[in-house]
C-alpha cells in the first residue's frame, strides 16, 4: 500500500439516513491534492480498512478523470460509486462505467430530478441520487401537504412518487427541513436522505433543552439487565449527548451525596452501582423523547466525538481517549441544551482541556476538534487550511476519518 495515496487526497464525509432514521451509509467526498493518483491504491486502502460491520460507503470522486480511474479498478465487493449523469458524455468515463457494471460494481447515478440515465445506461445503476433545487423542494413540500390532507381512502387511490420530485428508493440531497425529510422517507419511501435538517428539527423545540430519548435509555437498561460489562454500559450511554449530560448532572447533584465531584461516567457508575443507575434511568422514561428525528442528530454528534478521538489517538491511555471523545460529543451541546456552552458547562465538572477546545478554540484538543468539524463538509478549503495551520499531514487526517467510519457501532 502506497504511503502517499492518502497523503495526496482531501476527504470530507456526510452520513445518510434511512426511514427508521438509522445510519444507512456514509458519503465520502474525495478531492485530489495532486495529479495522477492511482485509484487502485485508494480502493486497496478502503478494502483493508472496511469490515463486515462497517457502514455502506459511497465514493463521491470530484473529477471525471479520477472517477474514470476508480471505476476502471472497482470491484463488486468495494464501495458504491457516485456517477454524475452530467459526466456521462466523457469519452473515457462511459466505457469505464459500462465495464464496472458488468463486474457488479454498485453505482448510483446523480443529478437533478429531471436528469434520467439513457436507455443503455439505466440498468448500470442501483439507484439515483437526486439533488433537489429550491423549486424542487417547494414542489415536494406542497405534495407533502396534500398527502397529509388526503383521506386514507383517497390516499389508496393515488400513486406515490408520481408527481413529487422525490422518487421512491432514491438517495435524496438538498433536504433542508423536517417536513421534507418526512415526505421523502415516510411518504415517498426514499432509500435515504443525504445529511439531516438538524437546524429545522431543533427549531421545533423552541430552544428548550432536549430530553434523553427513550431509545437510548431502554438500550442502556437492557444492557444492565443482561449484565454487560462496564465498558459496554459506558459506550452505550455515551452515544447520546443529552443522556450523558443528564447523568453528569445527577452524579454531581447534592442530593446524591457523593464525596467528590464526578467528571467521568465510568467513575460515577462504579460509585453508585448499576442497580442505582438502572433506577435513575427508569425514572427518566416518563419525560423521555420518542422523536425519531433526533436520532440522526445524536448519531452525528457521536460520530464527531469518535472522530476527534481518532485524530488524537497516538497511544494515549483509555481515560484520556474517553475525555477526548467527550470533547467532540459536547462541542455541540449548545444545540442540545438551547443555551451557550459556557452556561451548560458551568453545571458540571469538565477538564480545562475540554473547555479550552470547545469555547476558546485553543489547547491540546483544539486542532483535532477543528479538523473533525471541517471534515463534515464537502468543501475541502477549510480542511486544507487547517492542516497547514496545525502542520498535520493529510494522510494522518484521512486515516483517522476512515477508521472512525469503518468502526461503525453508532
Amino acid at each position: 500500500m502506497s504511503q502517499s495515496v492518502l497523503g495526496s487526497l482531501t476527504f470530507g464525509y456526510r452520513p445518510f439516513w434511512n426511514r427508521p432514521r438509522a445510519l444507512a451509509g456514509v458519503q465520502l467526498f474525495v478531492h485530489e491534492d495532486r495529479q495522477r493518483i492511482d485509484g487502485r491504491h485508494l480502493l486497496r486502502t478502503l478494502a483493508e480498512t472496511w469490515n463486515a460491520d462497517s457502514p455502506a460507503l459511497l465514493l463521491s470522486i470530484q473529477t471525471p478523470e479520477f472517477l474514470r480511474d476508480i471505476a476502471s479498478n472497482a470491484e463488486a465487493a468495494g464501495p458504491m460509486l457516485e456517477i454524475p449523469l452530467g459526466w456521462m458524455q466523457d469519452a473515457g468515463l462511459r466505457p469505464a462505467v459500462r465495464a464496472a457494471a458488468r463486474r457488479g460494481v454498485r453505482m448510483i447515478a446523480s443529478g437533478v430530478p429531471t436528469q434520467i440515465p439513457d436507455a443503455e445506461a439505466a440498468p448500470w445503476f442501483e439507484r439515483r441520487l437526486l439533488r433537489l433545487a429550491p423549486e424542487d423542494a417547494m414542489d415536494a413540500l406542497r405534495l407533502a401537504q396534500v398527502e397529509r390532507d388526503t383521506t386514507v381512502f383517497d390516499r389508496g387511490m393515488t400513486h406515490p412518487g408520481e408527481s413529487s420530485p422525490v422518487r421512491p428508493d432514491a438517495l435524496i440531497d438538498g433536504v433542508a427541513s423536517r417536513a421534507l425529510a418526512e415526505h421523502a422517507l415516510d411518504q415517498q419511501n426514499a432509500w435515504a436522505v443525504a445529511g439531516w435538517p438538524s437546524e429545522d428539527v431543533l427549531h421545533g423545540y423552541g430552544g428548550q433543552p432536549l430530553p434523553p430519548t427513550r431509545r437510548a435509555i431502554v438500550r442502556v437498561m437492557n444492557a444492565i439487565d443482561a449484565e454487560e460489562s462496564l465498558e459496554r454500559i459506558d459506550q452505550l450511554v455515551s452515544r447520546e449527548a443529552a443522556l450523558v449530560y443528564a447523568l453528569m448532572l445527577y452524579l454531581n447533584s447534592p442530593g446524591l451525596g457523593l464525596p467528590n465531584r464526578v467528571a467521568s461516567l465510568r467513575h460515577g457508575f462504579m460509585m453508585i452501582g448499576f442497580q442505582r443507575l438502572s433506577t435513575w434511568l427508569s425514572q427518566q422514561l416518563p419525560t423521555a423523547s420518542e422523536d425519531g428525528n433526533l436520532r440522526p442528530l445524536n448519531t452525528s454528534m457521536a460520530m464527531r466525538g469518535h472522530l476527534v478521538a481518532q485524530l488524537m489517538d497516538a497511544g494515549i491511555e483509555d481515560d484520556l481517549k474517553r475525555e477526548v471523545y467527550l470533547c467532540g460529543l459536547f462541542s455541540q451541546l449548545d444545540l442540545v441544551m438551547g443555551e451557550p456552552l459556557r452556561t451548560s458547562f458551568g453545571r458540571i465538572p469538565l477538564t480545562d482541556r475540554i473547555v479550552a477546545a470547545t469555547i476558546a478554540q485553543n489547547g491540546p484538543y483544539a486542532p483535532a476538534l477543528q479538523l473533525a468539524t471541517a471534515l463534515e463538509s464537502s468543501n475541502p478549503t477549510a480542511l486544507r487550511n487547517l492542516r497547514r495551520t496545525h502542520a498535520v499531514d493529510a494522510e494522518e487526517v484521512n486515516r483517522a476519518l476512515l477508521r472512525m467510519i469503518a468502526a461503525g457501532g453508532f
